[in-house]
């Protein structure tokens, strides 16, 4: 087992970072997703994307500081179904693929997100 952090394993903030720049215009382009990106401005979408980037690298050990609400007050209303859910897994399971992320940190970031499931998913 690696005295790393998670964080440390996926390569740090570029590579998170990198990850959410590809995954963010995949759920945008996804037919089922796309409505939870629409009459939303870039400025908005971009401050989602940091958002994004900090929660994770927070999560993973690293030394960013999320700032931004729990997941339940986040996606509150959103009605986001198990469909949803199923698209968001199917696209960054491609994201990490085209990541060539190894298995072990795939596993472990893939458990850290199904761990959120219940706050997200209505």
């Amino acid at each position: 087992m690696s005295d790393k952090t998670l964080y440390e394993r996926l390569g740090g903030y570029d590579a998170i970072r990198a990850v959410v720049n590809d995954l963010i215009p995949r759920l945008q382009a996804d037919s089922v997703l796309a409505r939870f990106w629409q009459n939303r401005g870039a400025d908005g979408i971009e401050r989602e994307k940091q958002l994004l980037v900090d929660f994770l690298c927070s999560q993973a050990g690293g030394p960013m500081y999320y700032t931004g609400r729990d997941m339940v007050l986040s996606h509150r209303g959103m009605k986001i179904s198990e469909r949803d859910w199923t698209a968001f897994i199917a696209h960054l399971n491609s994201t990490l693929d085209a990541f060539k992320v190894p298995q072990g940190e795939r596993t472990d970031v893939l458990a850290f997100i199904e761990s959120t499931r219940a706050e997200i998913v209505e």
